[in-house]
């Protein structure tokens, strides 16, 4: 059982969005969601009576099997209310793929195995047959079906990696209708800037996934000299009792006569993957078995080309009798050839591998998806999870696909208890909530890989602060040297709040100082190192029962732009510590939609008019002599500018309202002419 969990985690790491890789398991294996529930603190309030009831839940996928005996038939009774099959255009959204079902069972299962809202309603709606092509009019079809049939959540773990904003046009107008969204962040890691719609909306809950509390969540480490390099356990390797630290040798492909005469005995060994020559396969087991022969204390093997690879240390060519000595990693090609060129000198290496159930994995999305928010939001066990499938059976699956499900479940549990909450202030309490995690190194993951960390559904259900908004970024140069971000402090117990604030970064940039006045803290940054970059950390309040965490987002370049707000009409002014020619000014709403954009020069400026109230951001593209600078800023207009002809009254940024005259005027000359 060990090994075939272990082979499930291959086949995790390399999984695609929105596919699941399936074990299959004889049901009475299949109990609960012993590992990933108990471990994101889903039976505390379990036993607190808490378990969704009178929550009804939206399942975008590929439908539900509603014949299974854990989601209990289909009907006004049953467990599966309602919904519509897109694909056959029947209100039978039968599933005969499994993802659905595997989704439905995270949230909702309530038999042999439950879920981790076991009394939730499900509505499935069917836009998918085979879990991987997804029409994007079908998923907004659902969106709006779902807001007809007034759920309370929607769960959608598919996706189209890519922007979209038809299908995020849907997903705001659910959650301005009250509706929680939740989406997965896709499989597309470990690549940043890899999540797409949904999952880049600003107002969906984006979950990415973490390993799960089994033994079979095994990761690696190397360092050199210091240097940490990025290691993946071979299938088929253990877990270690202590780090192995000794010498590194190399041992070109790792066959016996690569390894004669160069003193393996109690080092660790390097090879190259593969062969040097044409037509011969060297496996992995047979780089094992020759390097564990030969006395090496470990072994590490690098890519023969570009990347990281996750390497099998079992094969038909060893049959089952067969076991590992010694530990067996996987770099890639790029660390491989520079540890090889510091092996002239005696170089020491520290390898180690150890079970981390909060590591994200590498197939998990990553963002930044856009510079005024954070994504994804949080993360949650997307690997190894136990759940239904179609024909009454059970799976071990992994992706996002599942890691949001959990999340959905969470909200469920939450609106039981708090019918009153908004979408806005399920995500804050969720993502404040959330557990910090760290990487294999004990360093914490940036906030582009696992937002505000991983789910904790107890600490969710004891908050008693909503915090919004559930980030904050300050943009600083030596021309704006503090920044003051208001975060409102809401109390579900209706009492004034009493917190105090503490403050964690990677690095000294900035002096951090905050007060509370009545329910607004006032956070306060102000610069103190020069140091152009990003700078991630957070801050953390306590009201002596929670603690809460709040990502936080330093920026120090050597400008700014500042935009002035009078009855709507924003003014701009940059200060850059270089010349510059040109600047591009765009200005986004909420919604991370354009609202207009307009060109200046430092001899000239103009304005642009909001004829909306709510919060603003700035982006100023500016080419200098050296290339593009990017500068970023945040205005509140609470009084909009008065509307105007062609752009308040069509909704059109300026330009585009130009193009669209210009188009009109066109037509109308060439029919006069026409005409005449």
């Amino acid at each position: 059982m060990r090994r075939l969990l272990v082979f499930c985690l291959c086949l995790a790491v390399i999984g695609f969005f929105p596919t699941s890789q399936k074990i299959q398991q004889e049901p009475a294996l299949e109990i609960l969601l012993d590992k990933s529930a108990k471990h994101v603190g889903v039976p505390y309030p379990h036993s607190l009576g808490f378990e969704g009831d009178g929550i009804k839940v939206a399942v975008i996928d590929t439908g539900v099997d509603y014949n299974h005996p854990d989601l209990f038939g289909f009907g006004p009774s049953s467990k599966v209310i309602g919904g519509y099959d897109f694909i056959e255009n029947d209100d039978s959204p039968l599933d005969t793929n499994g993802h659905g079902t595997e989704v439905a069972g995270i949230i909702a299962a309530n038999g042999n195995l439950k879920g981790i809202a076991p009394k939730t309603k499900i509505l499935a709606y069917r836009v998918s047959d085979t879990g991987n092509a997804v029409s994007s009019d079908l998923i907004i079809k659902a969106v709006e079906r779902a807001i007809e049939d007034d759920v309370d959540i929607i769960n959608i773990s598919l996706g189209v990696n890519r922007t979209n904003d038809r299908i995020e046009d849907s997903i705001n107008h659910a959650v301005r209708k009250g509706i929680v969204v939740v989406v997965a962040a896709g499989n597309g890691g470990p690549d940043f800037r890899t999540i797409g719609s949904p999952g880049k909306d600003p107002h969906a809950i984006t979950v990415g996934a973490t390993y799960n509390n089994i033994t079979a969540s095994l990761v690696a480490t190397l360092q050199v000299d210091g240097k940490r390099m990025q290691a993946l356990p071979m299938v088929g390797t253990e877990q270690l009792t202590g780090p192995i630290i000794s010498e590194i040798v190399f041992g070109k492909y790792g066959r016996q006569e690569d390894l004669k005469d160069i003193g393996v005995a109690g080092k660790i060994l390097l090879v190259e993957r593969g062969s040097d020559r044409e037509g011969e396969l060297v496996y992995f087991s047979q780089k094992e078995k020759n390097s564990a022969s030969s006395g090496a204390s470990a072994l590490v093997v690098y890519n023969n080309e570009p990347g990281m690879f996750l390497g099998d240390l079992r094969n038909k060519l060893e049959g089952s009798d067969y076991k590992p000595s010694i530990p067996a990693v996987s770099i890639s090609r790029e660390d491989g050839l520079a540890l090889k060129t510091l092996l002239a000198n005696k170089t020491v290496g520290v390898l180690n591998t150890f079970y981390h159930p909060d590591f994200v994995s590498f197939f998990s999305s990553r963002g930044p998806v856009f510079p005024f928010y954070i994504k994804p939001n949080l993360v949650a066990p997307g690997v190894f999870v136990n759940t239904t499938t179609v024909d009454g059976k059970y799976n071990l699956t992994s992706g996002t696909s599942f890691a949001a499900p959990h999340v959905s479940g969470a909200s469920a549990i939450l609106l039981q208890k708090n019918p009153t909450l908004g979408p806005q202030e399920i995500s804050a309490i969720i993502s404040t909530t959330s557990d910090p995690i760290s990487d294999t190194f004990g360093t914490p993951f940036p906030q582009e890989i696992s937002g505000t960390g991983r789910l904790n559904v107890t600490k969710a259900i004891d908050a008693n602060l909503v915090i919004l908004p559930p980030f904050g970024i300050f943009d600083l140069s030596p021309y704006t040297k503090t920044r003051t971000a208001a975060f409102e402090i809401k109390t579900l117990d209706g009492k004034k709040p009493q917190i105090k604030a503490g403050f964690e970064f990677d690095q000294n940039i900035a002096k951090i100082d905050y007060s509370l006045d009545g329910s607004e803290l006032m956070v306060t940054a102000t610069l103190t190192s020069q140091k152009i970059g990003q700078y991630q950390g957070m801050v953390i309040v306590d009201d002596q029962k929670t603690r809460y965490h709040i990502p936080i987002l330093i920026r120090v370049s050597d400008g700014s732009i500042e935009a002035t707000e009078n009855n709507g009409r924003l003014d701009f002014a940059i200060d850059l510590s270089k010349a510059w020619s040109y600047a591009k000014i765009s200005v986004f709403n909420a919604d991370a939609r354009l609202v207009d954009s307009i060109s200046i020069t430092p001899s000239g400026s103009k304005s642009i008019l909001l004829h909306d109230t709510g919060t603003f951001w700035v982006q100023a593209e500016i080419k200098t002599e050296n290339g593009t600078v990017s500068l970023y800023n945040t205005v509140r207009v609470n009084t909009p500018a008065e509307p105007s002809f062609g752009l308040a009254s069509v909704g059109l940024p300026a330009q585009q309202f130009i193009i669209v005259v210009a188009i009109i005027v066109i037509v109308l000359i060439v029919g006069l002419y026409i005409r005449r």
